[in-house]
């Protein structure tokens, strides 16, 4: 019987299971992956847009080369914090159900089964990118993840989306020989885009080096070549080799579904407590970007790590 389980591995499941050691409460951290698994799949020469100080969990500190901490740094130090305070992490271990017995959860993953009196969801949306839903995604081509742009010398790739992902992959691309395409549904590129990336990726495409369609859609992707749509009825056929299709992530809706988390229809947000992130299930938390749902530019590691100490000073009362 645990006092306290936890479904998720990132920051703030890390952040949660450190706040519930210090408490005294007896807890576990599931994790389907490895430790910090969104990051792992993050771009392997990828810098956070945070400073070190914001990353901070645990009370230990960041050290960082540079203002902006490595991808590499990063995992470094996430994987030292969680020795230093010796958490039990069941990594590579799914989660299956999580259904409620009067005040008890019963945790089910593929490996064994658990009891606790509090479960905090913790799961992120990294792992659920937005489906473009249209012919030929499914090929080998097409990835929803960039890392690094080597492969990609001389060949017709087409980034899909408009914001700091695709801004990046596009840049990145352009800079290491490939034939880059930007394509964008809307007519101008992301506000959020951050401001030294922004003035960079425009003047590219000011210059013609990266070639943009904006108010443009993506009907269809072919062995040698997509097919696109602009917001008039013009159709057109372009060469393409590979396609990044960069357009955002989601959380896991049916997973918290299916535990009886209320959500709101259009943004897909689990209805909680602000003040202790606790849902209409009594004892059932969320933590993290989980928490926005579909609005993941609202939470990030920097708030997102401060919601453990929330919750578990509510499960304390409870």
């Amino acid at each position: 019987m645990f006092d306290v389980i936890i479904i998720g591995a990132g920051p703030a499941g890390l952040s949660t299971a450190i706040e519930a050691q210090k408490a005294g409460l007896h807890s576990i951290v599931i994790e389907k992956g490895s430790i910090v698994n969104s990051i792992q799949h993050f771009p392997a020469e990828m810098s956070f847009f945070s400073t070190p100080e914001l990353l901070e969990i645990g009370g230990l500190p960041f050290t960082s080369s540079a203002m902006r901490p490595t991808r590499a740094e990063g995992l470094e130090y996430y994987m030292r914090v969680a020795d230093f305070y010796k958490l039990q992490l069941n990594l590579f271990e799914t989660v299956v159900s999580v259904c409620k017995q009067e005040n008890i959860f019963l945790v089910q993953t593929n490996k064994s089964d658990y009891q606790s009196k509090a479960v905090v969801a913790a799961t992120g949306y990294y792992d659920n990118p937005n489906i473009l839903g249209i012919p030929g995604e499914n090929l080998p081509k097409v990835s929803h993840y960039y890392d690094e742009p080597f492969a990609f010398y001389q060949q017709n790739v087409a980034v899909i989306g408009g914001k700091n992902s695709a801004a990046i992959a596009a840049l990145e691309l352009f800079r290491h020989g490939a034939k880059v395409t930007l394509i964008h549904r809307k007519e101008k590129l992301s506000d959020g885009i951050k401001y030294w990336i922004l003035p960079d990726i425009e003047n590219r495409i000011k210059e013609g080096s990266v070639k943009t369609y904006f108010s443009t859609k993506v009907c269809e992707i072919r062995e040698k070549e997509l097919l696109l749509e602009n917001d008039g009825g013009e159709r057109l056929t372009i060469p393409n080799d590979f396609v990044f299709a960069l357009t955002g992530y989601h959380p896991n809706m049916d997973f918290l579904q299916n535990m009886g988390v209320e959500m709101n229809p259009e943004t897909v947000e689990p209805k909680c407590d602000p003040n202790t992130f606790e849902t209409n299930v009594a004892g059932l938390y969320v933590a993290g970007s989980i928490v926005a749902g579909k609005n993941n530019n609202k939470i990030f590691i920097e708030n997102g790590r401060l919601h453990g100490k929330a919750i578990v000073g509510s499960i304390l009362k409870r």
